[in-house]
Order: C-alpha cells, then sequence, then structure tokens
C-alpha cells in the first residue's frame, strides 16, 4: 500500500476532486460542505464577490498551488475558478475528516502578481 494513502496523504488530483465534490454537494443550513473563515468573508465584500458565486466556482475549480502539509493543521491549496468570466483565486483547507472544506481567503488574481493565465506567479524582479 502506497505511503502516503496509509498516512491519509492526499495528492492534488484527489484534493481537487474533494474540493469539487464538496463544492457540488453543499446546500446551505441543509447540508453544509463549506465553511468560510472570518477573513475570507471579509475579502468577499472588498472583492465585491458573494459566497455562491464563489461556492460555484469550486464546482470546477483546478488547483493553482498545493501547500505543504507539515506545519498546516489541514491540508490546503490555491484554486483558480470562474464567476462569469473572471478569475477567482480561493486558498482552500481539507477537513476529510470531517467531510467538509474552510475558504481560508479569496480574492482576484492582480495582473501585477500573475500571469495572464491566472496559474502563474508573474516573476518578481
Amino acid at each position: 500500500m502506497d505511503a502516503g494513502v496509509i498516512l491519509g496523504v492526499m495528492n492534488s488530483e484527489e484534493k481537487e476532486n474533494f474540493i469539487r465534490q464538496s463544492a457540488s454537494e453543499h446546500v446551505p443550513a441543509i447540508n453544509e460542505k463549506i465553511l468560510w473563515s472570518l477573513h475570507a468573508v471579509k475579502k468577499l465584500r472588498v472583492e465585491g464577490l458573494r459566497k455562491t458565486e464563489v461556492e460555484k466556482s469550486l464546482r470546477d475549480c483546478i488547483i493553482v498551488e498545493d501547500y505543504p502539509v507539515k506545519g498546516r493543521p489541514l491540508p490546503d491549496c490555491l484554486v483558480l475558478g470562474f464567476v462569469g468570466p473572471d478569475a477567482v483565486h480561493s486558498v482552500v483547507a481539507i477537513d476529510r475528516d470531517f467531510d467538509r472544506i474552510f475558504i481560508v481567503t479569496v480574492y482576484r488574481p492582480s495582473a501585477g502578481r500573475w500571469e495572464n493565465d491566472c496559474k502563474t506567479r508573474r516573476k518578481q524582479s
């Protein structure tokens, strides 16, 4: 058996599938699969976004950066989703034990920090 499976470590594809599945099954007040940090809720207002838009964007998101597990309470990653034609980044933590995800932060990727594909960070000079 793979050591990652024994330790419960998820690879990027498993994380992406878990996030998409959680977002697809999420029904507020009935089947809560998505929880929000206070920071993320504040960022919604700053970015002019709504929870429902971001939650829907997670149904088809892709992982842009997968963060190391060491030193973090839950495995997390940066995902790219879309609200209409607009790119949105969300940092999502995965709580597999309770079958849910946490939105840590959300923002619109800026052209100054991200390439046009919104998947690649610009090299800082």
